[in-house]
């Protein structure tokens, strides 16, 4: 499968992404799209969901992929559930926070904190590192 990605950041990526297209074979996908979550977001998220696991008592019982889970659901993040292959029960699929666009993860970021401020959690991330 040949996958090619351009990041339009200006006029000469433009113009080989345009190239690309014209070159492109009948049948061939095109997809123009925001970027998506960086690393350092990535990375604030998961000591944030830990956190709230571990000061949250009604958390405790949640893995932490769960704990995102609930979160991205609430961010309005579209999740599917299908049903377990042996038996009961269903399991979400389809939701992932890392195809969510910078500007999702920001709001995904900002639900961690205002639900750690209505439960008192106490970050365990550096004072500074929360400007980021």
């Amino acid at each position: 499968m040949r996958k090619r990605l351009v990041r339009l950041v200006g006029p000469e990526q433009r113009a080989y992404a345009k190239r690309m297209i014209d070159d492109a074979p009948d049948g061939d996908f095109v997809q123009v799209s925001a970027p998506t979550r960086t690393l350092e977001q990535n990375a604030k998220m998961h000591p944030m969901i830990e956190d709230i696991k571990r000061q949250v008592p009604e958390m405790r019982a949640y893995t932490v992929d769960q704990i995102k889970l609930r979160f991205l659901d609430a961010l309005g993040t579209e999740l599917t559930f299908l049903p377990k292959l042996e038996g009961e029960g269903l399991f979400p699929v389809g939701a992932r926070s890392s195809t969510l666009t910078k500007d999702q993860f920001s709001g995904l970021i900002e639900l961690l904190y205002e639900f750690g401020a209505r439960h008192n959690v106490r970050w365990s991330e550096p004072q500074q590192a929360r400007a980021a």
